[in-house]
């Protein structure tokens, strides 16, 4: 390891998990501490937390995971709602409320997720951006056991982890609803890993499907096991017919599509390897038992096919239940607002989609640009939505409206689209005939989806109540209908201050211990950096395979964001049977161009060394 440098003492509004005890550096010394810097809104930080429930229960004598939650959106500074997420994503190790950043600042985080490994004398030995670690941290944790236990300083027992009290609701944090034939509702139970068919009135629980562990099992209903299903989607009757089965399931966190059997409950698996994309962006149809996924988040039929809202990697994707095959189907995996042809369109985790009354709309709700998108003769377009780092709650004209990470859409029989605008707790409506937006229903707790019956009612998936609510009968109607000229927010880090002119930007690449890049395929690593806006940036725009971009700010610009995304493959060294990796990050930069500023921008994919 090189130079040693103390950790920097925890400090935050409060902390969760510990049984209301406040954690000090000094009573972690003798652990192993990996403190995860994470916002609950973000996908690759979600991704993380599985990655370290492994690691948390093969290490948990010397072991000590800390999130540091740093938000991003204005409700996630909100304590109520970080306890609910730790609750909701099974998050079972303490967490430090760092509602100002300030800890994000003390270890010089620049993105969501960061990992900062601190050793049992409290130094930090490594940080490292972005998800896909386990296999290194893993290594790096048996190096820090063995040199650590010679010296004597290393403690093993208990953690200072104090599980909450169990909650007694009928649903927990329930994420998306469908009708089914017989007028009930089937609702993904996220929380407790199953399905629940509940009566048309939203409430009166019928039958559960899932045992509600955690897990990928197929099988009887009752024993049949998920892991934070979300989206629901039944198939057309032919399709059913000879699929073989009735509905799908988007099974999140198992990367995977659950086919189910509504008369027998039965579940199967229908697409997904269950292992997480890590792959290089294609066009090709795929065997759908063989394809990786990534966090699946919602379903619809569109266009003849299941469209997927891959919420892990900012794409859509199809799945053709008869012929059992799975593709790529908007997006390029770059994380950002771009309209355009659906193969060079961007976006940034789409987490709910529904179809127009006439099938010729798709619409998306992409919650990192807190917009709402729609797929329409082969192009995504905008309608509500300014990118990234601008959201709020203002209505009124779609341009200048604001909506807060939704997470749901419901198209209505008059062309016009509900937004279960989640973390500004409201339903919305966008009209395309006036191209305005106005607010339906507030107060709600985390809408994330919903669903209109037959009778033209209208049910919301109300996630953090635990329920669904009814809205109130001409809540849709134009006198229904509020005007709200709420705040305007924009997510503020530090800017870079950089020069005019030449910038060289490097992504700085370590290899995990015993890995080493693999070029077995192709060059081994990728580059590609835009901005916002676009004329921040005279020259560097693009797709590479070098880490390092001889970039040309615009000096007439002053600020603005360079979003940059990066990925390496790695393979084992030295092994007969190398297993291969794909370590990838996604940055928003801001930077403030300023005369006689620095010229390099380092940013760091993988650092083992602090």
């Amino acid at each position: 390891m090189s130079a040693r440098v103390r950790a920097p003492e925890l400090r935050g509004r409060g902390w969760l998990n510990t049984g209301g005890r406040d954690l000090k550096l000094a009573d972690l010394r003798g652990k192993i501490v990996l403190a995860d810097f994470w916002t609950f809104c973000c996908i690759n930080c979600l991704h993380v937390l599985d990655e370290l429930r492994p690691l948390e229960e093969k290490y948990g004598d010397v072991l000590v995971v800390i999130g540091v939650h740093s938000p991003k959106f204005e409700h996630e500074k909100d304590a109520d709602a970080l306890a609910a997420a730790v609750e909701r994503y099974g998050v079972h190790h303490p967490v430090l409320d760092d509602p100002e950043m300030d800890m994000w600042q003390q270890y010089a985080a620049r993105a969501w997720p960061t990992l900062s490994v601190i050793d049992p004398e409290g130094y930090v030995v490594a940080t490292m951006a972005g998800e896909g670690h386990a296999e290194g941290l893993a290594r790096l944790i048996d190096e820090l056991i063995a040199t650590h236990e010679a010296k004597g300083t290393l403690h093993r027992g208990d953690g200072p982890y104090v599980p909450p009290p169990a909650p007694e609701t009928a649903l927990r944090f329930p994420g998306k609803a469908a009708l089914l034939p017989n007028g009930n509702l089937l609702v993904s139970d996220s929380a407790r890993h199953s399905l629940v068919e509940v009566a048309p009135d939203g409430e009166t629980p019928v039958r559960r499907i899932g045992s509600g562990e955690r897990g990928r099992a197929d099988g009887p209903g009752s024993a049949a096991t998920f892991s934070e299903p979300q989206g629901v989607c039944l198939l057309p009757t032919h399709v059913a017919e000879i699929a073989g089965y009735d509905l799908v399931v988007a099974d999140t966190v198992n990367h995977l599509l659950r086919g189910v059997r509504l008369e027998s409950g039965e579940v199967v698996t229908v697409a997904g390897s269950g292992r997480q994309w890590r792959a290089s962006v294609d066009d090709h149809a795929h065997d759908a038992l063989a394809v990786d996924l990534s966090s699946p988040w919602d379903l619809a039929w569109y266009d003849d096919k299941l469209i997927i809202a891959m919420a892990g990697i900012h794409q859509l994707w199809w799945f053709d239940p008869i012929k059992r095959t799975a593709g790529m189907y908007a997006g390029t995996t770059v994380e950002a607002l771009r309209d355009g042809p659906l193969a060079e369109a961007w976006m940034a985790q789409p987490s709910g989609l529904s179809v127009s009354a006439d099938g010729t709309r798709l619409w998306v709700a992409d919650s990192e640009t807190s917009a709402v998108r729609y797929v329409e003769n082969g192009v995504l377009g905008t309608a509500v939505g300014q990118g990234l780092f601008d959201f709020g709650h203002v209505d009124g004209p779609a341009e200048s409206a604001l909506l807060q990470h939704p997470l749901g859409v419901c198209a209505l029989p008059d062309g016009s689209v509900l937004i279960a605008d989640t973390y500004n707790g409201a339903v919305r409506r966008f009209d395309p005939v006036s191209n305005q937006v106005s607010t339906v229903a507030d107060g709600l707790a985390e809408p994330s989806d919903l669903v209109l019956t037959p009778s033209g009612e209208v049910l919301v998936v109300e996630s953090a109540a635990h329920r669904l609510t009814r809205l109130a009968p001409g809540a849709l109607s134009a006198a229904g209908a509020s005007t709200v000229d709420g705040p305007r927010h924009r997510t503020e880090r530090k800017p870079t201050d950089v020069a005019a002119g030449e910038v060289t930007l490097d992504i700085v690449f370590t290899p995990a211990p015993g890995q080493k890049l693999d070029e077995t395929y192709g060059p081994s690593t990728r580059l590609v950096v835009s901005a916002s806006p676009p004329e921040l940036l005279v020259d560097g725009a693009g797709t590479g395979t070098e880490l390092s971009r001889r970039l040309v700010l615009n000096g007439e610009v002053t600020a603005g964001v360079l979003q940059v995304t990066a990925q390496a493959a790695t393979c084992d060294a030295d092994v007969e049977h190398a297993a291969c990796h794909l370590t990838r990050q996604d940055w928003g930069v801001p930077v403030r161009v300023v005369d006689g500023a620095v010229t390099r921008l380092p940013l760091v994919l993988r650092g083992l060394d602090a």
